[in-house]
């Protein structure tokens, strides 16, 4: 169950930092880049629970 919830959530949240990406892109660069860095850290850590559970 967990670990279902973990690749779910990762997937989501890498989505959503390339979805992100683009904005900051579109934007110019204008925006704060911690619109695409806050879902890729998450990503990261629901990854890391992903292959802890295994």
């Amino acid at each position: 169950m967990i670990k279902k919830l973990a690749l779910i959530l990762s997937m989501i949240f890498i989505i959503l930092t390339f979805v992100e990406a683009g904005y900051i892109l579109f934007k110019g660069g204008k925006v704060n880049a911690g619109y695409a860095c806050v879902p890729m850290v998450l990503a990261l850590i629901s990854l890391s629970f992903y292959r802890k559970y295994k």
